[in-house]
């Protein structure tokens, strides 16, 4: 059975409740899909940006809000992919050979490679330079 693993950007689709995604995540099933810790430090990072920006009472109640609305997100998701000594090695070997994508796409894909997990996502462009590593877009 395949590992499906949302990438950041396909759980920030999933939020918007894109339609093509939700088809896709019905015909799946949510227990069937995993992310990362590196998924869940973006999506953390950028929600406590917004609290740090906050000057006001409304941004504040909106930016907290938001935390509260992406832990329980987050929260319906069973399986969330550990950063192991198995995908350090795999990042150093990839740093090794020059792949030059971001930092944390390479950490997902490291991570994926470890797995041996399918990366879902839209950003071929990137995730595809990634020797070994299977992508699909389910946007």
């Amino acid at each position: 059975m395949t590992l499906w693993i949302l990438d950041t950007d396909h759980i920030s689709l999933w939020q918007r409740q894109h339609t093509p995604l939700l088809t896709k995540l019905d015909e799946i099933g949510v227990e069937n899909i995993a992310i990362t810790v590196i998924t869940v430090e973006e999506q953390f990072r950028g929600r406590l940006d917004m609290v740090r920006r906050a000057n006001s009472e409304a941004s504040r109640l909106s930016a907290y809000g938001w935390i509260r609305e992406t832990t329980l997100f987050l929260g319906q998701i069973s399986q969330v992919l550990a950063w192991s000594p198995e995908a350090e090695r795999i990042h150093g070997e990839l740093k090794q050979r020059r792949v030059r994508i971001g930092a944390q796409d390479l950490r997902i894909a490291a991570i994926a490679l470890a797995c041996g997990g399918t990366v879902v996502t839209r950003n071929r462009r990137d995730f595809g330079q990634v020797p070994g590593l299977v992508i699909e877009d389910w946007s």
